[in-house]
């Protein structure tokens, strides 16, 4: 699987490199630079980007901005992004196109080195990975729990943190039907008409991101 990692700190870069190669990843390209990223990302067309949310020259949100642009000009491309902090408004923007294959951890996530890797192949295979620190500060919102049970709040989160039906039940320790009753009845109460699963799930995860 191609990556390109995009990370200004050399230490992490040269980590990230060295780990995804030792876990069978090539590695082709490394930037640490965010002047021109969107463009770049576009031309190489990356299996999965690893992009820093800050990069130089201002160090603010050149990553972001540059996965946004090139999600819009390459539908899909998959890319997950690393944060320092929670910023909810980087993972609104990121979600915004509903298009899959996108990822916001938190850097200290790089540290679970399992967990990580799964998280790149399951952005690099379409899905949609959040972190949990994330998740948590949404669902724990009042605001975002007035239509859904303790029960639905705890599929959604898992869900939002990018786990398939079958290893959310295994977490809750239900059937997988019964988990796959608690997705309808959260989508029904969340106003998601019929679709395909994976678009629900992310239209899900969207409707706690603009749930002011």
């Amino acid at each position: 699987m191609r990556v390109l990692i995009v990370e200004d700190q050399v230490l992490l870069r040269d980590g990230l490199t060295r780990m995804l190669t030792a876990y069978g990843f090539d590695v082709t390209v490394t930037e640490a630079d965010g002047e021109g990223l969107a463009e770049r990302l576009v031309a190489a067309q990356p299996e999965v980007a690893v992009v820093d949310v800050r990069l130089p020259p201002t160090f603010t949100d050149e990553g972001l901005r540059a996965a946004v642009a090139a999600r819009r000009a390459v539908p899909g491309l998959p890319v997950l992004v690393l944060s320092q902090y929670v910023e909810r408004l980087y993972a609104r923007d990121l979600l915004a196109d509903r298009a899959g294959a996108v990822g916001y951890l938190l850097k200290d996530r790089v540290g679970e080195v399992r967990e990580f890797v799964d998280a790149i192949r399951r952005v690099a295979a379409g899905g949609t990975v959040m972190d949990p620190e994330v998740v948590a500060q949404l669902i724990h919102r009042p605001d975002t729990l007035d239509s859904l049970t303790a029960r639905e709040g705890e599929v959604l989160r898992l869900m939002a943190e990018g786990h398939s039906n079958a290893a959310i039940a295994a977490r809750l320790v239900l059937a997988e039907k019964s988990v796959n009753n608690l997705i309808n009845s959260l989508f029904a109460k969340l106003g998601l008409p019929p679709s395909g699963d994976h678009h629900r799930r992310v239209l899900a995860v969207l409707s706690y991101l603009d749930h002011r």
